[in-house]
């Protein structure tokens, strides 16, 4: 699933995303340390991995997700 980064915040390495369909989902610090990134920035295009409704992996548009 791919979104748009809205916010993210360095000191908690979470944040929250909007969906393309205007949706907006957060996720958490296990999320984004899930993945190889180090920043994001609002405006990015990200890949994720929903688990349970919820934002298990982060990643940007251009890296593979786990399989």
């Amino acid at each position: 699933m791919q979104a748009t980064v809205r916010s993210f915040d360095p000191v908690t390495r979470s944040g929250s995303v909007f969906l393309d369909d205007g949706s907006v989902l957060e996720f958490g610090t296990r999320a984004f340390d899930a993945g190889p990134l180090r920043l994001l920035r609002s405006g990015q295009r990200v890949n994720l991995v929903v688990s349970g409704g919820e934002i298990a992996y982060v990643t940007l548009s251009t890296f593979p997700v786990p399989d």
